[in-house]
């Protein structure tokens, strides 16, 4: 059920794209105490994007969740997936922004319904 959608400039090309997405998806479910069997990572690369007025390497996120997001876990949320980026892309934390959108189980849908 969570869902987190990277976006950043930085090309993928030449970039191992499944070590973001595995160590993303261990982190999302365990910061958050949910299985990993439904956590979802989408990752888009070469994406134009300024952040602060330059083109330098930026990303943008957003994780949804039906439960589990607060003050504390959205912090923890944020500076790993921040490392993540920042060890996988070369993106400084600084230059990274995130989304939490804490959801009802009817506004999130699965297999042709919802939670």
């Amino acid at each position: 059920m969570p869902s987190l959608n990277l976006s950043t400039n930085v090309p993928l090309d030449g970039v191992a794209t499944s070590d973001v997405l595995k160590d993303a998806s261990k982190a999302v479910a365990r910061i958050l105490g949910k299985p990993e069997n439904y956590v979802l990572i989408v990752l888009k690369g070469g994406v134009p994007m300024s952040f602060g007025g330059t083109e330098e390497p930026a990303a943008y996120g957003e994780l949804v969740s039906i439960g589990g997001l607060g003050p504390e876990t959205n912090k923890e949320l944020s500076k790993t997936i921040a490392q993540i980026l920042e060890s996988k892309l070369s993106v400084p934390p600084n230059r990274f922004f995130i989304k939490f959108y804490d959801v009802k189980r009817s506004d999130f849908g699965w297999n042709g319904s919802t939670f």
